[in-house]
């Protein structure tokens, strides 16, 4: 196949550039230019600007599209547009932000989108991203009517994660010592590694599948005791779990930044049985932790998650207020 990936060089778009050279593909990249040029010395790369810069990709024919970095509508709607006379399928990478109520388990594909008409601004944000998101899909199935497939993943990790979020929890979990583990060990956590849903990105082009996919695992559902317990298993440390309410840390102003990937239990535990049905599949866990923990060791941020001083600061406070109980 001839495929056009529009991004392709950071994280999610560099994995499914990787995998499509694996399966013996050919492929153009469509950047700007500002992060890795240059990094696939066998793939055609066309530097400009999807805000305006369209019409370099004018001229060229590809079986289809994976738009990898469509967060505007405006932007998405044209690219959609010009690339209909040029590509034969769309396949654009969303998230499970889309869905309007992230509180609700087991939705699966037809659940509603957060709604997106009222929306009146391209600035990205924690509140905006799922409307926006929302609108893209929006467009790409207006656009591109009957021959697109549109792909949400949920946290996406593995190594080039650069949000450093899964990161800490495995780094953390390796260190040993005395580990703040947020609220219920039993509590739902899913997310994916890039490289399953570059994977799965490459089938869906290969076997023209069309429709909306949730891409996200482990298979079956997934705990944090059981995530935290895996990373333990496969640095060999020690480290022991102390568990702490969400009711204690929510009155100490706990961030998303500190304890990250928490506090949308609704969207950990969504119905991913479709694609699944349709040839997603999965590395083991323990696979994905090694493989991020070696790259982390050399790539990671550590501006993420709780500092060990103020984890130790925070555990006493528990400690202290369970004695008084």
């Amino acid at each position: 196949m001839n495929l056009l990936v529009l991004g392709g060089t950071q994280f999610v778009g560099r994995h499914i550039v990787e995998a499509a050279l694996a399966r013996g593909h050919a492929v153009t990249t469509f950047h700007r230019g500002k992060t890795n040029p240059g990094l696939f010395s066998d793939v055609q790369e066309i530097l400009g600007d999807r805000d305006g810069g369209l019409g370099l990709l004018r001229g060229g024919m590809w079986d289809a599209v994976i738009d990898v970095n469509g967060y505007v509508p405006r932007l998405v709607r044209d690219s959609a547009r010009l690339l209909a006379d040029l590509a034969d399928r769309y396949i654009f990478i969303s998230t499970l932000a889309v869905l309007a109520d992230h509180g609700v388990p087991h939705q699966t594909e037809n659940a509603p989108r957060a709604a997106f008409d009222r929306l009146s601004t391209e600035e990205i944000t924690m509140q905006s991203y799922g409307p926006l998101k929302a609108a893209c899909e929006a467009v790409v199935e207006a656009e591109a009517d009957g021959t697109s497939a549109i792909i949400r993943p949920g946290y996406i990790v593995g190594p080039w994660d650069h949000t450093g979020r899964f990161n800490y929890w495995l780094r953390r979990a390796g260190e040993g010592g005395n580990m703040l583990a947020p609220g219920n060990p039993g509590a739902p956590v899913q997310f994916i590694d890039a490289r399953d849903l570059a994977g799965f990105a490459i089938l869906v082009a290969e076997s023209g599948k069309l429709g909306i996919y949730h891409a996200v695992g482990p298979r079956k559902e997934f705990s944090w005791l059981g995530l935290l317990e895996e990373c333990k298993k496969v640095t060999g440390r020690d480290t022991r779990l102390a568990w702490v309410p969400d009711e204690f840390l929510e009155a100490r102003n706990i961030t998303p930044g500190e304890l990250p990937m928490r506090g949308l239990d609704g969207l950990a535990r969504t119905d991913c049985s479709k694609a699944i049905a349709e040839g997603l599949t999965f590395r083991p866990v323990g696979k994905t932790i090694a493989d991020t923990l070696a790259w982390d060791s050399i790539h990671g941020r550590r501006d993420v998650g709780l500092s060990r001083e103020r984890e130790r600061e925070l555990l006493a406070e528990w400690n202290e207020a369970r004695q008084t109980v």
